[in-house]
């Protein structure tokens, strides 16, 4: 395993753990009747951007509640994250070779067609709710490599080298997923200027500018643009990413590039800032006068079950189906246990379930937002659980 990828396995692990913390915290305050008044003020409290003169007609004006800034701006830069680490693996990293690339390719386009299918066929005739199709495809790598990390040396290498991989291919889904199904009242204007941003970017890149600011200040210009247009604006974050060259003109140094130099900088922001508080202000739900019952209703249980039946048969059936067919290898090192384990934990869906969640069912009435987190969180619960025992029971090995 490569310096960088022990870094980077470090820096998920530890974010993972504060995740958790930071999402047990939201569900502490939301059933704390004392906490629960400040927590909602919280992530009600206003901020304000105005762009442009003071009192003017014409200056450019957004005020938005601090959730709100959270999962538009925040989350932008944790896409920004996402861009740079996926360029990076298909560039020059585990994904570059596409016969090495082929196994967690496969696996997580299984990963997330099933979790829709079962959550589809749950739901299927409830139009309003089919909208969440999408909810349980996707995986939270931050949790899931915290807890290979934590199982230590009972998880192989290529365990953790191919979860990796799986997740970020999950991650270009769900961009793929959030840009072709959850825009809406385009505004061909605001397009227009942000397609005209992303010529901007790929000039800066072909003239071999490698001054990461200059990226990021056009990428700045560019979410206010996708803001405004009907697109997620979180979807900027990612655009800009892949305009940022591998390495400066002239040097043939990636390592020390400014991608990797970006990416190693944002990482602890991301891991302990960002994901940590869009986790307190989204994962807060009150259990208040919820039954049994409730959590049988069919979107969350189509979201539970999407996420921990879902994702493991989807990873590891197809993964399986192209071992069987000699079109790929099992990870070495690991056994099928092993293996299943880490298919299992894929079902950790939280923080991009939850973001998935809050964008298929904005702006319907009903208690949508209540059912969308009991069936991510206790989908993940159950999922992460059900991985960490299989793993720490699993015997090493290449048997069976």
């Amino acid at each position: 395993m490569t310096p960088g990828l022990r870094k980077f396995f470090a820096s998920e692990s530890s974010g993972g753990i504060v995740l958790a913390l930071a999402a047990l915290a939201a569900l502490v305050c939301s059933n704390t009747p004392a906490l629960s008044v400040f927590y909602q003020a919280f992530t009600q409290l206003p901020g304000e951007l105005r762009i442009g003169p003071a009192g003017s007609e014409s200056a450019l004006v957004l005020a938005k509640p601090l959730i709100v800034w959270v999962n538009d701006l925040w989350m932008a830069v944790f896409f920004l994250l996402v861009g740079l680490e996926i360029k990076r693996e298909f560039v020059a990293g585990e994904l570059a070779d596409r016969k090495q690339a082929l196994l967690p390719a496969v696996a997580a386009l299984g990963g997330m067609a099933v979790p829709a299918l079962i959550y589809s066929a749950i739901n299927w005739g409830d139009a309003a709710a089919l909208r969440g199709w999408a909810i349980p495809a996707a995986t939270d790598i931050a949790f899931a490599i915290g807890i290979v990390m934590l199982l230590g040396s009972r998880v192989p290498a290529s365990l953790k080298i191919f979860l990796t991989a799986v997740a970020i291919i999950d991650d270009l889904g769900a961009i793929v997923v959030i840009a072709l199904f959850y825009t809406h009242q385009l505004s061909p204007l605001m397009l227009l200027g942000a397609g005209a941003c992303l010529v901007v970017l790929a000039l800066l890149n072909r003239a071999g500018v490698s001054r990461v600011d200059v990226y990021l200040a056009v990428g700045l210009v560019m979410w206010l643009c996708v803001l405004k247009s009907g697109v997620h604006a979180t979807l900027a974050g990612v655009a800009t990413a892949l305009f940022i060259p591998m390495r400066a003109e002239g040097s043939s140094d990636t390592e020390h590039g400014p991608l990797e130099t970006l990416e190693h900088g944002l990482h602890p922001w991301v891991a302990f800032m960002i994901l940590p508080m869009f986790a307190f202000a989204n994962a807060g739900v009150s259990l208040a006068g919820l039954s049994f019952a409730d959590l049988l209703d069919p979107l969350p249980l189509g979201i539970a079950l999407g996420l921990l039946l879902g994702k493991a048969i989807g990873v590891f059936g197809s993964s399986w189906l192209m071992i069987r067919l000699g079109l790929a290898a099992r990870p070495a090192g690991a056994n099928w246990m092993q293996f299943f384990g880490v298919c299992v934990l894929c079902g950790i869906g939280f923080t991009m379930s939850l973001f998935i969640g809050g964008l298929a069912f904005a702006g319907l009435e009903g208690d949508f937002e209540t059912r969308v987190k009991l069936g991510v969180l206790g989908g993940s619960l159950i999922s992460g659980a059900l991985g960490a025992l299989i793993l720490a029971r699993a015997e090493g090995g290449r048997r069976g």
